[in-house]
């Protein structure tokens, strides 16, 4: 079972401060990086960064105008706020070279009623005169240290990296008596994520423990009917009132992140009358990305018009050629509403779970190796010919991850790959899961 920490640093600042350049640094430039995705909206951002051992996410948000009456800064405005409330760690950027100005002061106000812990950000720091000029900013009463960096050459960005993966937490310690799936339901927003919660949570309510998730609007349900014993987690949860369209698209991004990185297997759950739309596959990407098992549930099927004995076979391939290169996904058809296989979604999560949780022996594994390499060797490249002569699977990995060893790791070509994990796959299963595989020199 995962148990990673939910950590949300948020990057805040007036505009035109460097936060971006900031961002980008923290998350483009450094070889900490495991990932960047872009959010819903055009301009917000999120990135998954790793430090000293430690994951956290990072959002990049909007240039803070307090009290303007323009519809767009209005509306960055309550983005930033939905931040400021998500995560633990705010980076407040300040522009050194400009100095202090009014607008870092009204923020700043605001920013102290968060009762958030804040690192005091001054960017543009390019030389010493700058790094003493910068001591100003202490009037804001935002902290009792600067950080002085240049995020364009990124000078400085090491130390406050230091200091930000020194203030969160430790990870959670291993649960080894029993480890429990968490299955997080996920999509975008009025799929029926909530409903098909509800629904599997009435067929026995005396049963079922409500657990205070981490974020103030998500609520985790031990669920432990029919022979089940599963983490249930809602991404749908409670809805920040918003005028702008793009605030709940923000706040529904942060909050599948969060959940997608806590799970185990994330089932994401699709519209039968909308189909599988450009968001969809972004967030089952994210799920790829993270490495969790996945399955896709297409809802509201006793929605879908003018079916026939074929119709979910056709939906089905409409929705594989949509999500290649991923595949190996299973693709269930459910109502909430007529209750409709729902039980069979938490059947193919189990089952998924136990797949990443699956160990081949080593021996099995090197038998098969010499089968499939025999019947199709690595293609030579520049004259140089792969031999890969030993391959066991990583005990301590959270998903089906196997090294191989062989005498010419960089020439082992993608296609070469593809061949090995479709074997893979054909003889073991590994269906929902996703595989890594990893080729070490010896």
């Amino acid at each position: 079972m995962s148990n990673s920490q939910n950590n949300v640093v948020a990057i805040i600042g007036r505009p035109n401060v460097g936060k971006s350049t900031l961002f980008n640094r923290l998350i483009e430039e450094r070889k900490a990086i495991v990932d960047n995705v872009s959010g819903l909206t055009r301009d917000r951002h999120y990135g998954t960064v790793q430090w000293n051992g430690k994951t956290f996410t990072v959002i990049d948000t909007g240039g803070y105008v307090p009290q303007s009456e323009d519809i767009f800064e209005k509306a960055i405005a309550e983005q930033v706020e939905i931040a400021m409330q998500e995560a633990q760690i705010l980076l407040f950027v300040v522009d050194a070279r400009q100095g202090l100005t009014p607008l870092d002061s009204l923020f700043a106000d605001i920013v102290r009623k968060q009762k958030r812990k804040v690192l005091l950000v001054a960017n543009k720091v390019d030389n010493y005169n700058l790094q003493a000029d910068a001591a100003e900013f202490y009037t804001l009463n935002l902290t009792d240290e600067i950080f002085n960096i240049s995020a364009i050459s990124g000078s400085g960005t090491g130390e406050l990296l230091d200091r930000i993966t020194a203030l969160l937490p430790e990870k959670k310690t291993e649960n080894t008596e029993k480890e429990i799936p968490r299955i997080a339901f996920v999509g975008r927003p009025n799929v029926g994520k909530s409903s098909l919660v509800n629904t599997l949570i009435g067929q026995n309510r005396s049963i079922v423990t409500p657990i205070a998730g981490t974020t103030r609007d998500s609520i985790d349900t031990h669920y432990t009917a029919f022979g089940y014993d599963v983490i249930l987690v809602d991404t749908a949860g409670l809805r920040k009132k918003a005028k702008v369209k793009e605030n709940i698209e923000f706040y529904s991004t942060l909050r599948t992140i969060k959940a997608i990185e806590e799970c185990d297997v994330a089932a994401l759950i699709i519209d039968a009358t909308q189909g599988l739309e450009a968001q969809d596959v972004h967030i089952l990407d994210l799920v790829h990305k993270n490495k969790k098992g996945k399955i896709i549930v297409v809802n509201k099927w006793d929605l879908y018009p003018e079916k026939n004995a074929n119709t979910h076979l056709h939906y089905t391939k409409h929705i594989e050629q949509k999500i290649l290169p991923l595949s190996h996904i299973p693709i269930l058809y459910t109502s909430a509403v007529t209750k409709q296989r729902v039980l069979k979604i938490l059947e193919t999560a189990v089952q998924v779970y136990q797949e990443q949780i699956k160990h081949i022996p080593t021996h099995e594994l090197n038998d098969f190796l010499q089968e499939i390499t025999e019947d199709y060797p690595p293609p030579s490249v520049k004259g140089k010919f792969v031999k890969i002569k030993y391959v066991t699977q990583v005990h301590d990995a959270k998903n089906p991850t196997f090294l191989f060893f062989c005498n010419l790791p960089q020439y082992v070509q993608e296609s070469y790959k593809r061949y090995i994990e479709n074997k893979i796959r054909e003889k073991y299963g590994f269906w929902g899961c996703t595989l890594v595989l990893a080729f070490k020199q010896k």
